[in-house]
């Protein structure tokens, strides 16, 4: 009993600690600060258009994908798109565990760039609020229990796209030997949107370019610079052969 109160207390503690990780993201920009998307972002596609039809026909083959258990699975995985799960999913074709624990650099790295893309996309998701797909069809998408919250949330950007993109571009600048497999994955956290059925393809053809304006505005920030350098520092200490 009294071992068992001890874990009971540790798991306690562990989670705390891990709530006030999440919490200290620090973005290097505020909203005023990023890149205007309004100013250069096409409207999503109009209902009667070719580009919608394309839309319409990626949103059946995402369906199709669901039927393959492999990558069902993996849709569902990353529709977490917490900086935790986000660095669990890359941590493979990085070649290191990224934790708040293993890789303190890169991890703040990644969590205070995360925060600060995020920004770029909150302009044209409100301006547009563009309907999403399972919500336009009348029908759960492959993760049904964050369906009445982006309901009433703009689908255009992509807001997950933007964060495994941004994600996928940190870690293969640090790791540039990787960046085929890191960019892979990447492209694939996107593309599980439109199998989950919450994004159309042309939200996260959007949701890739936000987030490559977006690191673009990062390299600007001393800070941002100084974090880039640290995280490298680690991974090179982390990688180096004995």
């Amino acid at each position: 009993m009294k071992h068992c109160r001890m874990y009971i207390m540790m798991a306690i503690l562990m989670g705390a600690l891990l709530q006030v990780n999440a919490q200290k993201a620090q973005p290097y920009f505020n909203i005023d600060e990023m890149p205007d998307m309004l100013k250069f972002l096409p409207a999503p596609p109009d209902t009667t258009s070719e580009a919608f039809s394309h839309d319409v026909m990626r949103y059946f083959w995402g369906k199709q994908m669901r039927l393959d258990p492999e990558r069902s699975a993996i849709a569902i995985r990353d529709a977490d798109w917490t900086t935790l799960n986000i660095c669990k999913e890359f941590s493979v074709p990085f070649g290191l565990t990224i934790s708040p624990e293993t890789t303190p650099a890169i991890y703040n790295l990644i969590e205070n760039s995360l925060s600060t893309a995020d920004l770029i996309g909150r302009k044209p998701k409100n301006y547009y609020m563009r309907k999403r797909p399972f919500d336009r069809f009348k029908e759960p998408s492959l993760y049904p229990q964050d369906d009445e919250e982006l309901s009433h949330n703009g689908s255009y950007p992509s807001g997950h796209t933007i964060r495994g993109w941004s994600a996928a571009l940190i870690l293969s600048e640090i790791n540039p030997a990787n960046a085929d497999t890191i960019m892979s994955r990447g492209f694939m956290y996107s593309e599980s949107r439109v199998i989950v059925g919450a994004h159309w393809q042309s939200d996260i053809e959007a949701g890739r370019l936000a987030a490559s304006v977006a690191y673009m505005k990062m390299h600007t920030s001393t800070a941002f610079c100084e974090q880039l350098e640290k995280a490298k520092a680690e991974f090179r200490r982390l990688t180096r052969k004995k």
